[in-house]
């Protein structure tokens, strides 16, 4: 805490940030962009690419990447010679973009810049936490969290079921479902949330036509699960199942499915998974 939050002189933030990013967050992730990845990139050697006009730097290539796939300019805009970028207008003309872009469309390009430097999510989640966003990186994805408990949860649950395809794939999907800020799709994430432990538990028992509550039946037994532990996760499933539920038709009775429910559902669907396999 700031001096002057702590004398009352200036007032303490407490709310995450959903619809927006303060000035102090716009500025501390347009400084990631230039430390880890412009100034990173080298301009001299050649990314290992061979493309229909040669060879790019990988400096080149970044900006060929940003200039194509997200600004959706034309390449003829951008100054490369020999491979090389050429001169500061493309890094001017990338930043004025930056800094008056709608909020929404910021988070899309940190996220669309992840994938150009392995500790570019780790360096945007420390800002991202510092300045009360309410996203974080999450397996490459930018997802609206509460706790960091809840993206240790979800990363270490995918990492765990890597020799768990099926597992890990209901995992991702509901990830990718939930983070769509467009248009998120809260129900079928919810579904491939449960899937996940759906997957494991069949898998478990090596049985593909049990259902889940057949499975944790012989889990219950087999690991020792707390029957405290099964009855809730039961109830659960059956949140999911039942008449109305997600994995039915949708019902003009439907329950509305938000946001919260499909993060609850992850987070607590990653943390099941993550006991079972330790149980293993």
């Amino acid at each position: 805490m700031k001096f002057t939050e702590r004398i009352g002189l200036t007032p303490v933030k407490t709310n995450l940030e959903k619809t927006g990013i303060s000035i102090e967050l716009r500025n501390s992730l347009w400084t990631v962009i230039l430390e880890k990845i412009i100034n990173f990139r080298s301009n001299q050697l050649p990314y290992n690419l061979k493309g229909k006009y040669g060879i790019y730097t990988e400096l080149a290539e970044y900006y060929r990447q940003v200039w194509i796939h997200f600004l959706k300019l034309p390449i003829d805009n951008l100054i490369i010679f020999n491979g090389s970028l050429i001169g500061n207008e493309s890094l001017n003309y990338l930043r004025n973009w930056y800094f008056n872009a709608h909020w929404g469309d910021v988070l899309n390009f940190i996220e669309f810049s992840e994938r150009f430097h392995p500790d570019f999510a780790n360096a945007c989640n420390i800002f991202l936490k510092n300045e009360f966003s309410a996203y974080r990186f999450v397996n490459g994805l930018l997802v609206e969290v509460n706790s960091k408990e809840e993206i240790i949860e979800i990363e270490n649950a995918i990492r765990n079921s890597d020799k768990f395809k099926s597992v890990k794939t209901h995992l991702e999907t509901a990830l990718n479902l939930l983070s769509q800020r467009e248009k998120p799709d809260f129900r079928n994430s919810i579904k491939e949330s449960i899937s996940s432990v759906e997957a494991l538990s069949k898998i478990i028992i090596s049985d593909s036509k049990t259902t889940l509550g057949q499975a944790l039946k012989i889990i219950e037994i087999k690991h020792k699960i707390p029957n405290s532990l099964k009855s809730a996760f039961n109830s659960l499933y059956g949140f999911t199942s039942d008449e109305g539920g997600i994995r039915h038709s949708l019902l003009e009775n439907d329950v509305k499915i938000e946001m919260e429910e499909a993060r609850f559902m992850l987070v607590t669907c990653s943390a099941f998974v993550n006991y079972l396999i330790n149980k293993l």
